[in-house]
Order: C-alpha cells, then structure tokens, then sequence
C-alpha cells in the first residue's frame, strides 16, 4: 500500500469530500486518495481532472459503479506543463482502487518500466490492461502472471525488452494478448499455450527466435494469430491445423523453411493467410487450398515455392487478394473462369510476378483481369497474345513473351526458356515496325519527304533550343541580381540548396553521440530498418530514457554532401506541430550524418489508410472523420510552407509515404530533404510569362520535383484523391497508367451531379447523407488541385478555407437562410466559398470548359494528362455547366 498522505493533503480530501459541489456519487475515501494521486503523479491538467467536483460524474475517463471507481481512462488526456517537463510511470495510486476493473493509458506517455507490484496488487476483479503505445519501456515483469482476473493484456508499441514470462501462461482469463511492436527477445514461451480461453494472440515486430511452440495448436478458441517480423525459424507447425477457429494467420517475415504442412487444409474458418518473405519451399498442393474454402486473402510472395498453381486456388469463391510473387512457381494458367465473386472490393488483385509462368492466357482465365482492380502477371514467360487491354487498369504484364504487347523480353531469352524445357515457341517477340514499301519509286519519295521533313523541323528546334537558352540565361542573372540587392551580393540562387553548415546548431534540437544512437537502433540492425529514404536509411529505435525515435542515417557520400543541413535550416525557424517532431542530430561522422525524430505510432498515411485489424473483418479502413482531418493537416502544413515562411518553402514531395500520423491521427508532414525556396517571379518579364502559361501538366508531374508551389498543391490533388477513393498508391505513382487512371475518376467528379460522386467513394469507407457531401466537397477540390494548368491550381490557403468548411463548397444559403444543393448556385458563390479573396462581382465569373466527350480525350504519352475541351460557355442560371474547375478570377496567381 502507498506511503500515509500527508495532513495537509489530507485536510484537503475531507473539503473535497464534504463539498456541497461533489455530491453522494463517490462514496468511498480510499479511492478519492487514489485518484488525487494519480492526479498530482501524472501532472493531469486541472480541466480534466478538477478538484472539488465529483470524479464519477466530472472527471474524464473515470468511470464508476455503487458509488467506487470500477474504470481509469487516461488516454488522450493532457498533462500540465510541469508534467510534460518530467512525465514517467507513476501510477502507485492505482493500488487505492480496490474495485478497478481496467486501466486504459493508450497513447499517453508513461516512460519507464512496468512496477513489479502490478501482478500482486491490482484487484481480483482487474481484467483490462492497455498500455499500448505509452512509451513503456524495461521488461515485462514476472509478478504479472499473478493477475489472473486479466482478460485483456495490450502492450504494444512501446519499448519493452526482454524476453516474454513464462508466468503469462497463468492468466488462465486472458483473451486478448498483444505484445506486438516492442523489443522482446527470446524464443516463444510454451507457457502460452495454457491460455484456453486466448481469442487474439499477436507478438509481431519484435526480435523472437526459436521455433513457433508445438502446443499452440491446443489453443481451440484462438482467432488470430500474428507472428510476423521477427526472426523465427523451423518449419510451419502442422498442429496449427487444429486450430479450428482460426481465421487470421501472419507468419510473414520471419525465418521459417520447409514445406507447408498438409494438415493447415483443417483450417476451415481461416480468411486471411500470410506467410510472405520466408524460406518456405516444396509444392502447393491443391489438397490444401481445396480445405480451406473460405479464403479470402492469400500471401505467398519472396519464398522457395515450386511447381505448379494449383487449379483448387481460383476456385475460391471469396478470395479477392491473391500474391505469389517472387517464387519458383511455374506452368500454365487454367483453362477456366475464376469464381473469385468479391474480385471487384476495393484493393482486390493479384500478384503472379517473378516466376517462371508459361504457355498463353485462355480467354476464360482472362476473365480474371477484368474481375480484379489489381493484376501483376510481369517477369514470367507467358507467350502468344495478350488477351486484355493493359491500358485500361492497374496491370502489368511487362516482362513476358507476349507478341502484342511492348516492354517484353527478347525473342533470344523466350526462345532459350520454352527449348531447354521442350516447350513448343509460338513465335518471336513482334517490334510492331512497319514493314517496308514494296514500290521502288515510292520508296524514293517517301523518303525524300521523310528527309525534307527532318531537316525542318531539325531546324525549328534548334531555333527554339536556343530561345529557351537565351531566356533561361536572362531569367537566372534576374534572380542574381534581385537576391545580391536583398543580401547584399552574397545570396545563393533562389531554390538552391546551402553549400556549408550555416545553422545554428544549437538552437535546432539536442546532440547526442554517436554511440548513443547506435545502441538505441540495436547498431543499425536490419530488424529495426523501417525503410530506405530519398535521402537516407530510417530506423526505429528507443532512447535510453525510453523515449521511442526514428533515426534517419545519411550517407553523405551516396547523397548530397549538405543534404541534412536543409533539414537543420527549416527546423532552425521553430518546430511547427504539423511537421514532423524533430528532437537532434549528430554531425561529428564526417561520411555519416543522423537526424533523431519523435516516433509517430501510426505510421504513414499509405499504411494508415487502409491496415490489417487482425479480427474477421479483415482489412481496417479510416472512417471519414478520420480522412477530413488528415486532409485539413495536410493543407496546414503546406500552409505553413507556403504563407508563413519567407520566403516560401516547396515540399516536393507530398504523398501519403511522407504524411505521418500521431496518436490520435494529427498529421505530421515528414520527407523534408527536399524542401527549398520557391522559384522568385520578381524578375519575370513578358517571355517567361508566356512560357508559363504553356506550361502543361508534365511539368511538376512527371517526378522532375518542379520548385513551385503549384506543384505541391497538384500533389496534394492526388493525396485527396486518394482520400476519397481509397485507392492504394496514386499519391506516390507518376506513371502512364495512374494518370489514366486519375483522368477516368475525375469524370465522375462533377459540381452539379452529386450521386456521382458514390461511383468512386471508397467503398469500405460508411458514410451518412451529410457526410457524403463532405465527401463530394473534397473531390471537387481535389480536381481542382489537378488542373493541367499550374497557373489555374488554387492556393493552398483557399483549399484550407474549403477542407475546414466542405458543405459550403456544395451549398449555398438562400434568401430564406436555408441550405440548398449547389447545383442551383453560381459561379460566384463559389468564388465566394472557396477562393475568398478573388473577385466574386458578376463581371468576374469566368467561362468554364464543358464536359469531356470520349472522342475529345487526347492520348497520352508519359506522365501528361489532357482534359477535354468541349469549347467553352459562360455560365448562367438557366443553363449550368455540367463540368467546373474552379479558377481564379483574374487574380494574380504566383505559385505556379
């Protein structure tokens, strides 16, 4: 029991007591002193936690029953400023809660390690424990196992090393343990095995080895079973087999090797299996995919596997992810139609990749393309002709023997594949080069024209080469000049980056040693690599204080010599909340610089958006709040870069991998090795502005990272886009086909037809009417962030106004003050609504493209879209346009 309170403090519990404010609802004084405990221990603010008010009816996250504390919510709560100063595991007034039945602390930061009193001084009753993401750090105390009420155990996302208790399997109660994303060690404790009643067992992301235990085959309630990113090794347990219950199984990425035992084909129930970048060999044999009816998403890729697909894997009537990429996998496809009935989900594709697949696709397998968003059939050898267009989706097919098809192998390589196997060879691979003319004369002619023709237009280019030059040299020499009169001669050019560490030090986060950071990433270890960068190696890892950090590694000789000092600069103007948390650096390795950041727990937005819950559900998406509030964090942050900073900062490189996300889902704009000062206008004359306003989409589109602001707010487009769709990897793809793709979706974006809109809405995402407004409102912002044109794109602090207040975007008020669709509205309220600042007289409403028709659509070639102009119309009452970009109004827009 906790030391006797003071008489001052008690003198203070027996006003609060007899207060006529706290009223009958707590009655017991044991746990007033308890909770005032964790009051002062924790540093929680007084609004949340107020004295002389009752804790079972005021005080956040205190939940009661008879009068006793039965519940203690601390997440998401605030501490005071003096508990920010010094916050670390002090919750010793829990023991004053005799009747608690759970402790939930997600999220809020509880440094330190787990006191051994939890296992023998938590009540009998005490069943929920959830620490996950606390910042908790030091080993998982054996005394733990004594608290038998548990029923739920969560500790993931901290910092906890050590290896696993044994004494965890005595929590006969448990349901639900998850231990995932923290630093244990050891092999797996057979101990758990005992847990009969374990629904959820997840040990992912930590540093296990050893074999996966026999006995977790005994485990008949067990539902999901998560073992993936370690290092275990050994074959897969056939007693998995009797886990009848079983729906989700990860063992991905791990050590493991052999075949696939026989005896998984029991696993009746099982909807999700992964076993992914292993070791795992030997054939699949359709025995196994026959018994498990009831798949719907299967993980094989970076494995041994050999032989044949079996014929019993297309006849999954719910399957709908499919990936075995990256095996030895060979044969032909069947000669058959796939049942796969929910093909057509969000995120439904196939991946066939990296094999050694053969022979032609019957038009009955073809079927399956056009079933699936998503089909990887490329690095295979499949021949003959391709019997899809590859244009019309996400497909890839490169890589194969195909005769109508480009960006195939040589005939040489498919000729030596199908003769060592004794393969019948349909033919070599066709250039689709015409073939020469027959007539002599002709022949001539042809190419006599063919000759005048290049001469020509060989000409008009070097003409227009040395324009180019000639301004170019005029418009850097402005800038020179322009900067030299600002700074006094000694300016670099606007958007070039330092040449020498100018920052200062000091003033941009803390400096730790060398040796400090290596011990906190486990030197640098594989394990703790989260993933390569532009601009260096992330790595997770835990501070000595047991603060979680990610620590980015630049190797200045594969990099820019002064790539980190970019960082340093922008960091050195004040720790903006929406950038990423920076905490220090350490600069004294002359070949090796590292930057130290706040670990932000739920990762990416590419990850966020879409994530395994691990339940039966499957794949977890964002609800809208959610995806609103990303949206309007994503535009702050450019905000700041654009509006705030002088001169204004690019990003260059907006897309979801680099769009972080806290606790509670705040963005945190990371990849900031990028960031310069945006291209100066001062000096632009007549020319330049008529090259800019030629300016198509190619330019800041095609990943060459113009320096303008247009180019972040195109960017930023697509991260709506992707918002809106759901759709996986748009933001952080410039390729021909996902410019195809953009252009398809953004027909079904249309200002006067709001049920269009539901074509394209994510269809895993549950919104109400009201809602799908919102929705409607953001998509239509986000196509006007994907004008072709930069000089049309809005600013950054418009799009911001219309994030925060999307129904206005779509409505307008009427004379009687009621809301009404915009349908009826004009193009002046939406000046008004959206572009504030522009002029909204009626002399200012601009005319505005008509709808594409198909045979208007241009084609394309590279990364360059065209819209379909359909001549233009000014708007009016009685006739709406049925398509609108919205563009500024004769205003003078300076970010393209």
């Amino acid at each position: 029991m906790p030391s006797p309170l003071e008489p001052f403090v008690l003198v203070l519990l027996a006003g609060v007591l007899f207060s006529p404010a706290l009223g009958q609802n707590l009655t017991s004084t044991a746990d007033l002193a308890g909770l005032y405990s964790l009051r002062a221990s924790l540093g929680l603010r007084a609004r949340d936690w107020r004295r002389r008010t009752d804790p079972c009816s005021a005080w956040t996250g205190v939940g009661c029953r008879a009068g006793r504390v039965v519940s203690l919510n601390i997440s998401g709560l605030r501490r005071t400023r003096l508990g920010r100063l010094n916050p670390r595991f002090a919750v010793d007034g829990l023991q004053n809660l005799s009747r608690l039945e759970s402790f939930n602390a997600t999220g809020f930061a509880l440094p330190g390690s787990i006191p051994d009193w939890f296992g023998r001084r938590l009540p009998p009753g005490f069943s929920t424990l959830d620490l996950s993401g606390a910042a908790v750090s030091g080993p998982i105390p054996y005394s733990l196992g004594n608290a038998t009420g548990l029923a739920v155990l969560s500790l993931a996302g901290n910092a906890i090393t050590g290896d696993i208790p044994p004494t965890l399997g005595q929590l006969s109660n448990l349901s639900v343990l998850d231990l995932s994303h923290n630093s244990l060690s050891g092999a797996i404790p057979p101990s758990l095995a005992s847990l009969a009643n374990l629904s959820y067992l997840d040990l992912s992301s930590n540093f296990l080895t050893g074999p996966i235990p026999l006995a977790f085959g005994t485990l008949s309630k067990l539902n999901t079973l998560i073992l993936s990113n370690n290092s275990l090794a050994g074959s897969v347990p056939a007693q998995l087999g009797d886990l009848s219950s079983l729906a989700s199984l990860d063992l991905s990425f791990n050590s493991l090797a052999g075949a696939l035992p026989d005896d998984l084909k029991d696993l009746r129930n099982l909807r999700d299996l992964n076993l992914g970048n292993n070791s795992l060999s030997g054939l699949l044999a359709s025995s196994l995919f026959s018994g498990l009816s009831r798949l719907r998403s299967v993980t094989l890729s970076h494995n041994n596997f050999s032989g044949a697909l079996p014929d019993s894997l297309w006849s999954l009537s719910d399957l709908w992810f499919l990936d075995v990429s990256y095996n030895n996998l060979t044969g032909t496809l069947p000669d058959l139609v796939p049942a796969v009935a929910n093909a057509n989900a969000s995120g439904a594709g196939f991946n066939l990749s990296s094999n050694l697949f053969y022979g032609s696709i019957s038009t009955g397998f073809a079927v399956v393309f056009t079933r699936f968003s998503v089909a990887d059939i490329s690095d295979n050898y499949f021949q003959g002709t391709l019997p899809v267009n590859g244009r019309s989706k996400n497909f890839s097919f490169g890589s194969n023997c195909f005769r109508n098809a480009s960006n195939q192998r040589n005939s040489t390589d498919c000729e030596e594949f199908y003769s060592q196997r004794g393969l019948p060879y349909d033919g070599p691979v066709t250039t689709g080069t015409a073939p020469a003319p027959t007539s002599s004369s002709g022949g001539k002619s042809n190419r006599n024209m063919e000759y005048i023709l290049i001469g020509v237009i060989g000409g008009l280019l070097l003409i227009v080469i040395l324009v180019l030059a000639i301004v170019l040299c005029v418009m850097r020499c402005g800038a020179r000049k322009a900067e030299q009169r600002k700074t006094g001669g000694n300016a670099e050019p606007s958007g070039a980056q330092p040449t020498a560490v100018s920052v200062n030090l000091s003033a941009v986060g803390e400096t730790y040693t060398y040796a400090q950071l290596v011990r906190a990433t486990a030197e640098f270890s594989g394990t703790n690599l989260i993933k390569h960068g532009c601009s260096g190696d992330l790595y997770h890892g835990v501070l000595e204080n047991g603060i979680p950090v990610v620590v980015k590694r630049i190797d200045v000789r594969m990099v820019r010599k002064e790539a980190h000092v970019v960082e340093l600069e922008l960091f050195s103007r004040g720790l903006h909340e929406r950038l990423v948390p920076f905490l220090g650096h350490c600069l004294d390795n002359e070949n090796e610089k590292l930057l130290v950041y706040k670990y932000v727990p739920n990762g990416d937005l590419s990850n966020a958006l879409h994530r395994k819950s691990g339940q039966e559900e499957g794949l977890q998406s964002l609800d809208w709040i959610k995806r609103l509030k990303i949206a309007i964090g994503v535009a702050e942050a450019l905000c700041y870069l654009h509006h705030e900073c002088v001169p204004p900062l690019v990003h260059r490189d907006i897309q979801a991998s680099s769009i972080l996300l806290d606790d509670k889902f705040e963005v945190r704009l990371g990849s900031l090795s990028e960031v310069c000062t945006q291209e100066g206008e001062g000096h632009q004359n007549v020319i330049t502005r008529i090259l800019r306003l030629s300016q198509t989409s190619e330019q800041g589109i095609s990943g060459s990272s113009t320096a303008t602001c247009a180019y972040d707010v195109y960017c930023l487009g697509k991260v709506l886009l992707e918002l809106v769709t759901g759709k996986l990897g748009i933001s952080g793809s410039n390729d021909a086909a996902t410019n195809e793709w953009i252009e398809q979706t953004l027909r079904y974006i249309n200002i006067y037809e709001k049920e269009l809109i539901t074509k394209i809405v994510d269809p895993s995402m549950i919104i109400d009417e009201d809602h799908l407004e919102e929705v409607w409102a953001m998509a239509i912002v986000a196509k006007s962030c994907l004008n072709p044109k930069p000089s049309k794109r809005p600013l950054v602090r418009y799009i911001l106004k219309a994030l925060e207040n999307p129904l206005k975007v779509v409505r307008e008020e009427n004379n009687s003050g009621s809301a009404r669709l915009r349908a009826t509205s004009s193009r002046g309220s939406w000046n008004a609504a959206f572009f504030g600042s522009w002029r909204r007289s009626s002399s200012d409403i601009v005319s505005v493209p008509g709808p594409p028709r198909e045979e208007e659509i241009l084609k394309r070639s590279g990364t360059s879209r065209s819209q379909g102009s359909g001549g233009e119309s000014s708007f009016s009452h009685k006739r709406p346009s049925r398509e609108i970009f919205p563009e500024p109004s004769g205003a003078r827009d300076t970010e393209d």
